[in-house]
Protein backbone atom coordinates (compact mmCIF):
# COMPACT_ATOMS: atom_id res chain seq x y z
CA UNK A 1 0.00 0.00 0.00
CA UNK A 2 3.07 2.23 0.07
CA UNK A 3 2.54 3.85 -3.30
CA UNK A 4 3.71 7.43 -3.73
CA UNK A 5 0.60 9.47 -3.16
CA UNK A 6 2.32 12.75 -3.88
CA UNK A 7 3.36 11.57 -7.33
CA UNK A 8 -0.24 10.54 -8.03
CA UNK A 9 -1.53 14.05 -7.41
CA UNK A 10 1.56 15.80 -8.72
CA UNK A 11 3.88 18.08 -6.83
CA UNK A 12 1.17 20.45 -5.60
CA UNK A 13 -1.48 18.02 -4.37
CA UNK A 14 -1.40 15.06 -2.06
CA UNK A 15 -3.53 12.67 -0.04
CA UNK A 16 -2.93 12.97 3.69
CA UNK A 17 -4.44 11.78 6.96
CA UNK A 18 -6.36 13.62 9.67
CA UNK A 19 -4.76 12.27 12.83
CA UNK A 20 -8.07 12.28 14.71
CA UNK A 21 -8.74 9.10 12.76
CA UNK A 22 -6.24 7.27 14.98
CA UNK A 23 -7.08 9.02 18.26
CA UNK A 24 -7.71 5.73 20.06
CA UNK A 25 -4.53 4.11 18.78
CA UNK A 26 -2.45 7.11 19.86
CA UNK A 27 -3.69 6.68 23.44
CA UNK A 28 -1.74 3.45 23.85
CA UNK A 29 1.15 3.53 21.36
CA UNK A 30 2.31 6.74 19.70
CA UNK A 31 5.41 5.35 17.89
CA UNK A 32 3.50 2.27 16.73
CA UNK A 33 0.65 4.40 15.43
CA UNK A 34 3.07 6.58 13.48
CA UNK A 35 4.57 3.37 12.07
CA UNK A 36 1.11 2.40 10.80
CA UNK A 37 0.77 5.73 9.00
CA UNK A 38 4.21 5.34 7.47
CA UNK A 39 3.31 1.85 6.25
CA UNK A 40 0.33 3.30 4.41
CA UNK A 41 2.58 5.52 2.31
CA UNK A 42 1.01 8.69 3.66
CA UNK A 43 3.37 11.58 4.44
CA UNK A 44 1.16 14.65 5.00
CA UNK A 45 -0.74 15.01 8.25
CA UNK A 46 -3.38 17.24 9.77
CA UNK A 47 -3.08 17.33 13.53
CA UNK A 48 -1.73 19.79 16.04
CA UNK A 49 -1.18 17.77 19.22
CA UNK A 50 1.75 15.72 20.47
CA UNK A 51 -0.11 12.89 22.28
CA UNK A 52 1.72 13.21 25.57
CA UNK A 53 5.17 13.62 24.04
CA UNK A 54 7.17 16.82 24.16
CA UNK A 55 6.98 18.90 21.01
CA UNK A 56 10.57 18.11 20.08
CA UNK A 57 10.12 14.39 20.72
CA UNK A 58 7.00 14.26 18.58
CA UNK A 59 8.54 16.29 15.77
CA UNK A 60 11.54 13.96 15.74
CA UNK A 61 9.26 10.91 15.73
CA UNK A 62 7.33 12.10 12.69
CA UNK A 63 10.42 13.36 10.88
CA UNK A 64 12.14 10.00 11.39
CA UNK A 65 9.24 8.42 9.51
CA UNK A 66 9.13 10.96 6.71
CA UNK A 67 5.91 12.50 8.00
CA UNK A 68 4.99 16.19 8.04
CA UNK A 69 2.22 18.12 9.77
CA UNK A 70 0.96 20.60 7.16
CA UNK A 71 -2.28 21.62 8.89
CA UNK A 72 -3.09 22.07 12.58
CA UNK A 73 -6.37 22.44 14.38
CA UNK A 74 -7.34 25.46 16.45
CA UNK A 75 -10.20 25.99 18.86
CA UNK A 76 -12.78 28.70 18.28
CA UNK A 77 -12.06 30.36 21.63
CA UNK A 78 -8.33 30.54 20.89
CA UNK A 79 -9.02 32.15 17.51
CA UNK A 80 -11.24 34.62 19.33
CA UNK A 81 -9.06 35.37 22.36
CA UNK A 82 -5.49 34.15 21.80
CA UNK A 83 -4.44 34.23 18.17
CA UNK A 84 -0.79 34.39 19.20
CA UNK A 85 -1.16 30.90 20.69
CA UNK A 86 -2.61 29.65 17.39
CA UNK A 87 0.17 31.24 15.39
CA UNK A 88 2.83 29.73 17.64
CA UNK A 89 1.37 26.23 17.42
CA UNK A 90 1.29 26.40 13.63
CA UNK A 91 4.84 27.72 13.51
CA UNK A 92 6.02 25.03 15.94
CA UNK A 93 4.87 22.38 13.48
CA UNK A 94 5.83 24.32 10.37
CA UNK A 95 2.20 24.11 9.22
CA UNK A 96 0.88 26.40 6.53
CA UNK A 97 -2.79 25.83 7.38
CA UNK A 98 -4.83 26.23 10.54
CA UNK A 99 -8.27 24.65 10.59
CA UNK A 100 -11.17 25.25 12.95
CA UNK A 101 -13.73 22.45 13.01
CA UNK A 102 -16.47 23.69 15.31
CA UNK A 103 -18.32 26.85 16.27
CA UNK A 104 -19.71 26.42 19.81
CA UNK A 105 -23.46 26.94 20.00
CA UNK A 106 -26.17 26.11 22.50
CA UNK A 107 -28.65 23.25 22.19
CA UNK A 108 -27.94 22.76 18.49
CA UNK A 109 -29.17 26.30 17.82
CA UNK A 110 -27.07 27.91 15.09
CA UNK A 111 -28.42 31.12 13.57
CA UNK A 112 -27.37 34.21 11.63
CA UNK A 113 -26.21 36.03 14.76
CA UNK A 114 -23.80 33.22 15.61
CA UNK A 115 -22.75 33.02 11.97
CA UNK A 116 -21.94 36.73 11.81
CA UNK A 117 -19.96 36.48 15.04
CA UNK A 118 -17.94 33.57 13.65
CA UNK A 119 -17.23 35.34 10.38
CA UNK A 120 -15.93 38.36 12.26
CA UNK A 121 -13.71 36.21 14.47
CA UNK A 122 -12.39 34.19 11.51
CA UNK A 123 -11.68 37.31 9.45
CA UNK A 124 -9.82 38.96 12.32
CA UNK A 125 -7.80 35.85 13.18
CA UNK A 126 -7.26 35.00 9.54
CA UNK A 127 -5.72 38.39 8.89
CA UNK A 128 -3.24 37.86 11.70
CA UNK A 129 -2.40 34.38 10.49
CA UNK A 130 -1.84 35.62 6.94
CA UNK A 131 0.81 37.98 8.27
CA UNK A 132 2.75 34.85 9.19
CA UNK A 133 2.12 33.07 5.89
CA UNK A 134 -0.56 30.82 7.40
CA UNK A 135 -4.03 30.26 5.94
CA UNK A 136 -7.05 29.84 8.21
CA UNK A 137 -9.64 27.35 6.97
CA UNK A 138 -13.03 26.76 8.56
CA UNK A 139 -14.29 23.17 8.46
CA UNK A 140 -18.09 23.26 8.16
CA UNK A 141 -19.91 20.56 10.12
CA UNK A 142 -23.38 20.56 8.61
CA UNK A 143 -25.33 22.98 10.78
CA UNK A 144 -24.12 25.86 8.57
CA UNK A 145 -26.39 24.65 5.77
CA UNK A 146 -29.56 25.70 7.55
CA UNK A 147 -31.71 28.06 5.46
CA UNK A 148 -31.00 31.78 5.54
CA UNK A 149 -32.41 34.32 3.11
CA UNK A 150 -32.42 32.85 -0.38
CA UNK A 151 -29.67 30.39 0.52
CA UNK A 152 -28.02 29.08 3.66
CA UNK A 153 -25.94 30.32 6.55
CA UNK A 154 -22.93 28.82 4.78
CA UNK A 155 -23.61 31.07 1.79
CA UNK A 156 -23.37 34.06 4.12
CA UNK A 157 -20.09 32.74 5.53
CA UNK A 158 -18.55 32.09 2.12
CA UNK A 159 -19.55 35.46 0.68
CA UNK A 160 -18.11 37.31 3.66
CA UNK A 161 -14.93 35.27 4.13
CA UNK A 162 -12.36 37.95 3.36
CA UNK A 163 -9.40 36.62 5.35
CA UNK A 164 -10.14 32.93 5.66
CA UNK A 165 -10.87 29.94 3.47
CA UNK A 166 -12.66 26.62 3.98
CA UNK A 167 -11.92 22.96 4.40
CA UNK A 168 -14.64 20.77 2.91
CA UNK A 169 -15.49 17.63 4.82
CA UNK A 170 -17.56 15.92 2.15
CA UNK A 171 -19.36 13.77 4.73
CA UNK A 172 -20.57 16.69 6.82
CA UNK A 173 -21.56 18.85 3.87
CA UNK A 174 -23.80 16.09 2.56
CA UNK A 175 -25.00 15.16 6.05
CA UNK A 176 -26.07 18.78 6.54
CA UNK A 177 -28.32 18.65 3.50
CA UNK A 178 -26.10 20.21 0.84
CA UNK A 179 -24.53 18.66 -2.25
CA UNK A 180 -20.72 18.76 -1.92
CA UNK A 181 -20.16 19.08 -5.67
CA UNK A 182 -22.59 21.97 -5.96
CA UNK A 183 -20.91 23.74 -3.05
CA UNK A 184 -17.46 23.24 -4.61
CA UNK A 185 -18.68 24.59 -7.92
CA UNK A 186 -20.47 27.53 -6.33
CA UNK A 187 -17.38 28.62 -4.39
CA UNK A 188 -14.44 27.22 -6.38
CA UNK A 189 -11.93 29.67 -4.92
CA UNK A 190 -12.96 29.25 -1.29
CA UNK A 191 -11.74 25.71 -0.57
CA UNK A 192 -8.08 24.96 0.11
CA UNK A 193 -8.37 21.66 2.00
CA UNK A 194 -10.66 18.64 1.96
CA UNK A 195 -11.61 15.77 4.27
CA UNK A 196 -12.36 12.55 2.42
CA UNK A 197 -14.93 10.60 4.42
CA UNK A 198 -17.67 8.34 3.05
CA UNK A 199 -21.12 7.82 4.56
CA UNK A 200 -22.79 4.44 4.94
CA UNK A 201 -25.63 3.92 2.51
CA UNK A 202 -29.04 4.51 4.03
CA UNK A 203 -27.88 7.10 6.57
CA UNK A 204 -30.13 10.16 6.52
CA UNK A 205 -28.43 13.37 7.51
CA UNK A 206 -29.56 16.29 9.62
CA UNK A 207 -28.27 19.73 10.52
CA UNK A 208 -26.94 18.96 14.00
CA UNK A 209 -23.33 18.20 13.08
CA UNK A 210 -23.55 14.87 14.91
CA UNK A 211 -23.66 11.27 13.68
CA UNK A 212 -22.59 7.80 14.79
CA UNK A 213 -18.90 7.45 13.89
CA UNK A 214 -19.54 3.87 12.78
CA UNK A 215 -21.31 5.28 9.71
CA UNK A 216 -17.84 6.15 8.33
CA UNK A 217 -17.15 3.53 5.66
CA UNK A 218 -14.41 2.72 3.15
CA UNK A 219 -14.10 5.43 0.52
CA UNK A 220 -16.09 4.51 -2.54
CA UNK A 221 -18.39 2.10 -0.72
CA UNK A 222 -20.87 4.63 0.65
CA UNK A 223 -23.33 7.16 -0.67
CA UNK A 224 -20.93 10.05 -1.39
CA UNK A 225 -19.40 10.61 -4.84
CA UNK A 226 -15.82 10.40 -3.59
CA UNK A 227 -14.33 9.84 -7.04
CA UNK A 228 -16.08 12.84 -8.55
CA UNK A 229 -15.21 15.09 -5.63
CA UNK A 230 -11.55 14.07 -5.65
CA UNK A 231 -11.33 14.76 -9.36
CA UNK A 232 -13.00 18.14 -8.95
CA UNK A 233 -10.71 18.94 -6.05
CA UNK A 234 -7.72 18.17 -8.26
CA UNK A 235 -9.08 20.47 -10.95
CA UNK A 236 -9.53 23.27 -8.43
CA UNK A 237 -6.02 22.82 -7.06
CA UNK A 238 -7.04 21.86 -3.52
CA UNK A 239 -3.63 21.22 -2.00
CA UNK A 240 -4.32 18.52 0.58
CA UNK A 241 -7.13 15.99 0.79
CA UNK A 242 -7.02 14.29 4.17
CA UNK A 243 -8.62 10.91 4.73
CA UNK A 244 -10.60 11.05 7.96
CA UNK A 245 -12.11 7.82 9.22
CA UNK A 246 -13.59 8.13 12.70
CA UNK A 247 -14.86 4.54 12.91
CA UNK A 248 -13.49 1.76 15.11
CA UNK A 249 -12.43 -0.01 11.88
CA UNK A 250 -10.04 2.73 10.82
CA UNK A 251 -6.89 0.58 10.71
CA UNK A 252 -8.58 -1.91 8.42
CA UNK A 253 -10.47 0.65 6.35
CA UNK A 254 -7.79 3.21 5.49
CA UNK A 255 -5.75 0.80 3.34
CA UNK A 256 -8.96 -0.10 1.49
CA UNK A 257 -9.73 3.58 1.03
CA UNK A 258 -6.25 4.18 -0.35
CA UNK A 259 -6.68 1.27 -2.74
CA UNK A 260 -9.93 2.83 -3.97
CA UNK A 261 -8.26 6.19 -4.53
CA UNK A 262 -5.39 4.55 -6.41
CA UNK A 263 -7.92 2.72 -8.60
CA UNK A 264 -9.31 6.10 -9.66
CA UNK A 265 -6.05 7.34 -11.18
Amino acid sequence: MAFTLGMWFGSAQEIGLQLYSLRNQFKTDVPGTLDIIQSWGITKLEGGGTYGMSLEEFKKAIADRGLEVVSVGAGYEDLKNDVDKVVQNARDFGAKYVMCAWIPHDDNVFDIEKTKEAVEIFNTAGKRLKEHGITLAYHAHGYEFRPYGEGTLFDYMARNADNFKFEMDVFWVQHGGADPMTVLNTYPDKFVLMHLKDMEKGVKGNNTGHEDVETNVVLGSGQIDISGLVNRGKELGIEYMFIEDESSRVVEQVPQSLAFLKSQE
